[in-house]
């Protein structure tokens, strides 16, 4: 069973154990009330630990049925090496419903399954299920995890998403934790699902509750992408990295997640980020370190300018100054690899059916198309519009015709653009403006009008990104390119200035700079247009990982990760203070529960920007796009299941609300850290 704490973005720093429990031990001794009394009913200024709890061991034991102390706490809890649990420490417990209530608080580094200790030590039988200890009205234990949150000092009891545990099974055994725990006192039940939620409404007065956003609500730091980096420190506001250059070896401290980023040695902003958001794609694609703090511009504002060695570890971050001459030695010694993509195939010119290719056309078509036919390949559940794709070969046409071919090689020779990142802004965009205004072959033009025409008459379309250095294994890059919407006979949105958006796009900047990072050769790079219509009545939109992201290993519990906003609200690049609903989404267990882990913004308190029913079929599609991608893509380390990054769309034409993939690529998993915790 995962720790439902696994399941909290990551939000928290390091905090010391041994001095908040050093003030926790007076209170708790110097307050008399009933050890029962601790989780039900009214304590008034008079209460006490729960009496006679033994002595203090502090020794690893397979199992203990009392905690005495923050050191027997400490000697059966484990703290995983896992990005999405920092400053928090767990411990398995197991009540034993058929032998008094009694209670197993397990050694969770030893036994970080339930099933492991109840077979090994309990004579479960092995020819059972074990399942059915999460749902069966007549289970023979209690299943659960007691966390610590460091951060927000808060203590809580937890059950698996999916548990089925009555409101009497979550009283009794908050009654029997709180009596044979030192904490018990302030012990909480937080519940990791709507249904659990449900269910806390009706639990005794006494027992006390606490959600997940009023833990993460006390949290102040976030590690995203883990790993070590070295860089030299510079605070920007995100507003300004419009017009402001920074470098690969720069140590980026924002104030809000900017929507765009060039490469960077690390990131740092004040606003938490969602795990999908474009900085951290890209952050995990670059290996790279990527966090959030709370006033993180204050906290590095005494090292702005300086060299330092970031780490962001699972639990805490650190950075500590360098010399430029170590720094130097670390970047020689850290040159990010090369990344391989495919070479153009410009052999085929005509337009194409997006049913005809896959991803064994990426050269021709890129990647997005790619990958956007292959999803038009699996039916059933998955909803996917039809269209049209431009191939390579018609841009690297447009580019010779135009001159524009020799023109970037003239600035790829030239010192001044290699050595000025201004520069090498000025001059693109100066590139780009050009390529939007030059001719595009105009038989081709009206081979593709008329089709349009025909196949999808009447209708605006959406010319999207497809280069062959996009949307691959292993390399995504997300958010580089452009879209533009089209439609024949609309003056405002012609389709040559919906082309030569996107085959212009090719030169932004930020694409630039991110394929100089991975070692790219610019001129291998050609663009690719997938043609599908637009979405004229989008209900919600939002991405998904069809894997868990906080708990990924081959043991863990499988879920999928999933960002919900209304509307046409970005997701990945949302406006500062704009949240969107983030959940894990236990699909293939009981029931389907989703455990929410931050709520939009854009809809009233207590709702979801999906119906149980929306999710649901937003599930079945997720589900069949890992098992249809198993086949073509391998899963990134430390993954069990496959993890491709699925975009989609509520569209509700003619008030049918239905769920519509948009795209879909290999998500690139995240970076490790060897950091090592107590």
């Amino acid at each position: 069973m995962l720790d439902a704490s696994k399941l909290l973005l990551a939000m928290a720093g390091k905090t010391s154990l041994r001095r908040r429990h050093r003030c926790v031990h007076v209170i708790l001794l110097a307050l008399p009330c009933l050890a029962f009394s601790f989780a039900f009913g009214a304590c008034s200024d008079q209460v006490k630990a729960p009496p006679s709890l033994g002595p203090c061991e502090g020794t690893p034991l397979s199992s203990r049925p009392v905690l005495a102390c923050e050191a027997d706490f400490l000697a059966q809890a484990a703290r995983p090496l896992d990005a999405s649990l920092p400053g928090a420490r767990t411990i398995k417990t197991i009540i034993d419903r058929g032998h008094d209530n009694v209670v197993y608080y397990l050694d969770t580094k030893a036994y970080p399954l339930h099933v492991t200790f109840a077979r090994e030590k309990l004579g479960y039988p092995t020819a059972v299920p074990f399942v059915s200890e999460y749902v069966s009205a007549d289970r023979a234990f209690l299943l659960g995890s007691v966390t610590h949150y460091e951060a927000p000092d808060v203590w809580a009891y937890e059950l698996a998403p999916y548990d089925t545990g009555t409101v009497d099974m979550i009283a009794t055994a908050m009654r029997r934790l709180a009596s044979t725990a030192y904490f018990g006192a302030m012990l909480r039940f937080h519940p990791t699902s709507e249904a659990q939620s449900a269910r806390a409404a009706q639990l005794p007065a006494g027992v006390r509750v606490v959600s997940t956003e009023e833990i993460t609500a006390g949290l102040d730091y976030q590690p995203l992408n883990l790993g070590d980096t070295v860089g030299q420190v510079r605070l920007v506001a995100a507003a300004e990295l419009a017009t402001t250059y920074v470098s690969p070896r720069e140590l980026v401290v924002l104030d809000h997640v900017p929507n765009d980023l060039t490469a960077v040695a690390g990131v740092v902003t004040a606003d938490f980020q969602t795990p999908l958001s474009h900085v951290n794609v890209l952050s995990q694609q670059r290996g790279t370190p990527n966090m959030a703090l709370r006033d993180a511009q204050s906290a590095f504002s005494a090292k702005s300018g300086k060299w330092v060695k970031l780490t962001v570890g699972a639990f805490a971050w650190s950075a500590v100054e360098v010399t430029p001459a170590d720094a130097e030695a670390w970047w020689q010694a850290h040159r990010p690899a090369v990344a391989v993509v495919p070479t153009p195939d410009f052999s085929r010119t005509d337009l194409l059916d997006v049913d005809a290719v896959g991803v064994a056309d990426i050269s021709t078509v890129g990647g997005k198309a790619a990958n956007y036919g292959e999803l038009r390949k699996i039916g059933g559940p998955v909803r996917v519009r039809p269209g049209l794709v431009v191939p390579v070969a018609r841009y690297a046409e447009f580019m010779e015709t135009n001159g524009f071919a020799t023109e970037v090689a003239g600035l790829l020779g030239n010192s001044t653009f290699q050595g000025d990142g201004n520069e090498r802004r000025r001059a693109l965009a100066d590139l780009q403006t050009r390529m939007r205004l030059a001719p595009v072959n105009a038989d081709f033009l009206a081979s593709l009008e008329a089709r349009l025409n025909a196949t999808f008459p009447k209708t605006r379309m959406k010319f999207r990104s497809s280069t062959n250095a996009e949307d691959l294994e292993h390399h995504t890059g997300a958010g580089l390119y452009d879209s533009k919407a089209g439609q024949p006979g609309d003056p405002a949105r012609t389709v040559a200035d919906a082309l030569r958006t996107v085959w212009a796009s090719t030169w932004n900047f930020r694409a630039f700079e991110e394929r100089a990072y991975a070692g790219i050769d610019h001129t291998r790079v050609a663009m690719g247009v997938l043609v599908v219509p637009s979405y004229q009545d989008e209900a919600a939109n939002g991405v998904a990982i069809t894997a868990n992201l906080y708990d990924p290993g081959p043991e863990g519990e499988d879920a999928f990760y999933v960002n919900a906003q209304v509307g046409e609200t970005s997701v990945v690049e949302p406006d500062s203070g704009v949240v969107a609903d983030q959940l894990l989404y236990y699909f293939f267990h009981n029931g389907s529960p989703a455990t929410y882990l931050a709520h939009s913004s854009l809809i009233a308190p207590g709702s979801t920007v999906l119906s149980r029913t929306e999710l649901f079929e937003l599930g079945q599609a997720l589900a069949a796009v890992r098992e249809h991608f198993m086949s073509i893509y391998t899963p990134p380390a430390s993954f069990g299941s496959l993890p491709m990054d699925v975009e989609w769309k509520l569209d509700a034409t003619n008030g049918e609300r239905h769920v519509w993939l948009k795209q879909a690529r290999p998500y690139p998993g995240r970076g490790t850290t060897t950091e090592t915790t107590p």
